[in-house]
């Protein structure tokens, strides 16, 4: 799956060339984490949910939010070192437990940042 962000002035892609893009110079690793809380009544429903089926909004709200600051966490490095693109983005999701038996989720987006013409 090829997935393709356009944000103000960044392409963001998952692929690792640019079709009919010629990539000018190639300035390196790039990447951009989120980690955002669940609150506890998201945790509650979102249990609820598990048991009797269904998915669970809150949760994917949250995943959202933690996704799209990630890139723009990843776009800023990229535009930072002169770049007008990112190629081969992957996103990483990951669940952490915290002391007190709450959640946490990350998410970490990281690409090459490039120079296209």
């Amino acid at each position: 799956m090829r997935l393709k962000f356009l944000t103000n002035t960044m392409l963001v892609v998952t692929a690792p060339t640019l079709q009919g893009r010629e990539i000018k110079q190639y300035l390196g690793l790039v990447s951009g984490e989120a980690i955002l809380g669940a609150n506890i009544f998201k945790d509650f429903f979102a249990g609820i949910r598990d048991i009797v089926g269904g998915r669970s909004a809150a949760y994917e709200d949250e995943l959202r939010k933690a996704k799209d600051l990630a890139i723009q966490e990843m776009c800023e490095e990229a535009q930072q070192m002169g770049a007008n693109a990112v190629i081969a983005v992957d996103l990483d999701y990951e669940t952490i437990s915290t002391a007190h038996g709450g959640g946490m989720l990350m998410v970490t987006a990281s690409g090459t940042a490039v120079v296209i013409d």
